[in-house]
């Protein structure tokens, strides 16, 4: 009903950028709040960042500073810019939505696949 589909990930030098993407599609009426998460190779997923449809944003603590979440209501895309990357920032970033399916009115939470974000010298 309704897909999310990550992209930008790659593979960077600590200290570089990357922005993410990740754009929704489907049977949509509305796009609620979006949200990037990330699993490291043996750890949980974790929150990085959210943001509400109204453009309040909330991140967590270790990427305060370096990464910006943004969105594009108008494309249902989310988007993370990636700054002054880190080792530690290495992980499978995953984008989430709070989605109303058009027609049903029923309410989703939605994950993407994922995009792999390297950060090695």
């Amino acid at each position: 009903q309704v897909q999310l589909v990550e992209s930008g990930g790659g593979l960077v030098q600590p200290g570089g950028s990357l922005r993410l993407s990740c754009a929704a599609s489907g049977s949509i009426f509305r796009i609620y709040a979006m949200g990037w998460y990330r699993q490291a190779p043996g750890k949980q997923r974790e929150l990085v960042a959210t943001i509400t449809s109204g453009g309040s944003t909330n991140s967590a603590d270790s990427v305060k500073g370096r990464f910006t979440i943004s969105r594009d209501n108008a494309k249902n895309t989310v988007y993370l810019q990636m700054n002054s990357l880190k080792p530690e920032d290495t992980a499978v970033y995953y984008c989430n939505a709070g989605a109303r399916v058009a027609q049903t009115g029923r309410y989703l939470e939605v994950w993407g696949q994922g995009t792999l974000v390297t950060v090695s010298s």
